[in-house]
């Protein structure tokens, strides 16, 4: 829904104005004080003088055009505002009242019926629950709680799906002297959504960073498609996401589904479409404020400059939890920097310049300057503090401060300004910001570093996504930014119609082995006799596993026998697997699967399992009895190619077995992403009936990658 005269109107009505009202107050002095130019029209159903102006008694009695009516009428009186405003041909609405939907099935019927006669109008409506918005870039403001001056306008949209901490927000924004350009409280989302505004400020030249506050995403297929516009457009989304639940098994037979949690998923999505998530309110903000400063970052490789030796400790470790690399400087910035630092300093990355900055102003600008010119560094980090206090003469303060502003301005990398700690910027360290023209300052060294790590990653991830939207490199060598359409049908024919229930290894190994899928031979038995003629033909040793319809878990129940070395040990088996397997209940005909024992290389999980937001999710990671022991695993929503499941291996703990840990035999990756990616596809093949599909443990030594076992769920449809 386009929302752009929704944000912009040149005249307001504000329905239900009362001076009994602390919401209509704060609206109109909002209105009044923070530069809106058009005039702002008082309804009040008894007319007479409200906020000591004159109100009409209906929108029918405005003279000339309304182009958005805030509307703080009792919740079943809104419908009629609405009613008669459409008649006037005003299309535009902020509905602040409560009552609706989040109240309960009374109030949902109430909402259902705006709804409908809004879409029934081509009406666009805001909330209702909901306290209006700010566009800063504009100066309108009908916001119905007080805004703190002065309203710092600048380049971050902030879209909060969150009514109480919107003015928490807008506090702390101006608090670390980040400004905004539009601030939305979303309300009950009933027609204008969190996407729609999404896609407004990808296309708001005023917009530079993108904050989101999110309780849920209620449309997965819509957010995935304004995301990769914003990330194509240069545009970072910063996100916190609220709500993140305990991991939740999605079937009662698939590890996978005790893998995949709904916050998970979120996670691996955000990953994907390059959406910065952060875990506060104030690191959503100085993200944001940060990634709308400096724009993209070109590397991890980072230069820090410091006046103090402990904030350079504390710079070190928080680089490496944040993946930010600190490379020794070049020869050249070192003989350079011998020259600048004291004698008693030690040059090195983190740079201490020491205290010695108190009697040479001069020496943090210089030492900069030299470590911008380093041809091994990607970005420099200043550890910097805004003064907060104005000294009797303060021309050296704003001297200094213009100096290295100039500095930063002039080198040849971005520069980020990082604070020691998180305080206020003082209205003076605002004013010498302002007058020296000196970049943001992240507000605290771990905000700061965790900014920066982000900023970096969102910065790859957008490199990437312009490489492969202009067809500068294929498709496959880049990081993945897919076409994530969330609990959605697939394309593809389904290889299976009417798959039901659970189908045991014995049936979903055959249909993994006729899509081309690498699997351990077996055969099915039913007899001690066919049991020995199968290991025979396998050769010894082999695997004896009990086999039914439904059954998940073999080993759960005493049902897998391994290393079976001639007849006798087959034919034990075969009787104690069987007579396992039999006494589950609803079991029925029950067999044996015999394969020939594998040994030796790496066992791995590789599964799909259905999120009912995100549609079909892949989780990979180490297998066999370590699943849930240690529950590594790398998440993607689907669909991915060969290189994104390359990079998915490559984010799980336990890497280092597969690159061959203490001489043990390296796993060919890209072997192993190759038939990751093709299971992944081959479970997309399978439609909207597919629950879940598992190989647990896919077996991989060196180039070999196999299937040893696999499990099939398929969604329960009475309606079938």
């Amino acid at each position: 829904m386009p929302v752009g005269e929704l944000f912009n109107p040149r005249s307001i009505a504000l329905v239900g104005a009362t001076d009994k009202s602390g919401w209509s107050i704060s609206t109109l002095t909002n209105l009044r004080t923070h530069g809106f130019r058009g005039p702002v029209h008082l309804v009040n159903p008894r007319g007479g003088v409200v906020h000591g102006e004159q109100a009409f008694r209906g929108l029918s009695d405005i003279p000339g055009q309304v182009d958005l009516a805030y509307v703080m009428v009792p919740t079943t009186a809104v419908l009629s505002v609405l009613r008669e405003g459409a008649k006037l041909g005003i299309c535009h609405y902020v509905i602040l009242t409560a009552g609706f939907g989040e109240t309960g099935p009374e109030g949902a019927a109430l909402e259902a019926e705006i709804v409908g006669f809004a879409r029934e109008n081509d009406l666009t409506v805001l909330g209702p629950n909901g306290n209006g918005f700010i566009n800063a870039a504009a100066d309108v403001t009908p916001y119905g709680l007080p805004i703190p001056s002065p309203l710092l306008r600048g380049s971050v949209g902030v879209v909060l799906q969150s009514g109480a901490l919107a003015s928490s927000v807008l506090g702390f924004a101006q608090a670390r002297n980040v400004g905004i350009s539009l601030l939305t409280s979303m309300g009950n989302e009933s027609l204008v959504t969190v996407t729609d505004v999404i896609d407004y400020l990808v296309d708001d030249p005023a917009t530079r960073a993108i904050a989101l506050f999110l309780e849920s995403v209620r449309d997965p297929a819509a957010f995935s498609r304004a995301a990769r516009r914003a990330l194509l457009a240069g545009k970072p989304i910063v996100a916190l996401k609220i709500g993140r639940s305990r991991l939740a098994s999605r079937t009662a037979q698939a590890h996978t589904g005790a893998l995949v949690g709904d916050d998970n998923v979120i996670d691996a999505a955000f990953r994907q479409l390059g959406v910065v998530r952060v875990r506060s309110l104030e690191d959503l903000i100085i993200t944001a404020g940060l990634l709308a400063e400096v724009g993209p970052l070109p590397g991890p490789r980072i230069g820090v400059v410091t006046p103090s030796g402990g904030a350079s400790e504390i710079i070190a470790d928080r680089a490496e939890d944040e993946g930010l690399e600190l490379p020794a400087f070049a020869p050249q910035t070192v003989a350079r920097l011998r020259e600048i630092v004291p004698a008693f300093g030690t040059v090195q990355n983190p740079l201490d310049v020491t205290g010695y900055v108190l009697i040479d102003r001069t020496l943090l600008g210089r030492a900069l300057e030299a470590v911008t010119a380093d041809p091994g560094v990607d970005a420099v980090m200043l550890l910097s503090d805004l003064p907060r206090i104005a000294p009797p003469d303060p021309a050296p303060v704003y001297a200094t401060f213009a100096a290295s502003a100039k500095r930063m301005a002039e080198a040849p990398m971005p520069v980020v300004v990082v604070s020691n700690v998180l305080t206020d910027v003082t209205e003076f360290g605002r004013s010498v910001q302002r007058e020296a023209g000196f970049p943001y300052v992240a507000g605290g060294i771990e905000h700061g570093m965790h900014a920066i790590g982000a900023a970096v990653r969102w910065s790859r991830a957008y490199r990437a996504a312009v490489e492969a939207a202009s067809g500068a490199v294929p498709a496959k060598a880049v990081a993945s930014t897919p076409s994530i359409t969330p609990a959605s049908t697939s394309a593809v024919e389904p290889a299976v119609e009417g798959g039901t229930g659970v189908w045991a290894e014995h049936r979903a190994a055959a249909l993994l082995s006729s899509a081309g899928i690498p699997v351990v031979p077996g055969e099915l038995v039913h007899d001690e006799e066919s049991a020995v003629a199968a290991a025979v033909g396998f050769g010894y040793p082999v695997v004896l596993k009990a086999a039914a319809e439904g059954l998940g878990h073999k080993s759960d129940i005493g049902g897998v026998r391994l290393g079976l070395s001639d007849a006798r040990d087959v034919e034990r088996a075969y009787r104690e697997v069987v007579a396992a397997a039999a006494a589950v209940p609803g079991a029925g005909r029950v067999g044996a699967l015999v394969q020939p024992q594998r040994g030796g290389g790496v066992e791995l999980l590789a599964g799909v399992v259905r999120d009912p937001a995100w549609g079909l999710t892949l989780a990979v990671g180490l297998g066999g009895i370590w699943v849930e022991a240690l529950r590594d695993t790398a998440l993607r929503v689907l669909p991915v190619d060969a290189a994104e499941v390359r990079r998915a291996l490559d984010e799980l703990r336990g890497t280092a077995l597969l690159r061959g840990a203490r001489g043990t035999e390296p796993a060919d990756l890209d072997a192993v992403a190759e038939v990751v990616a093709q299971v992944a596809a081959f479970a997309e093949s399978l439609g909207d009936d597919l629950e879940s599909l598992e190989i647990n443990p896919l077996l991989v030594r060196g180039s070999h990658v196999e299937a040893l076992d696999a499990l099939i769920t398929w969604r329960d449809r009475p309606e079938r």
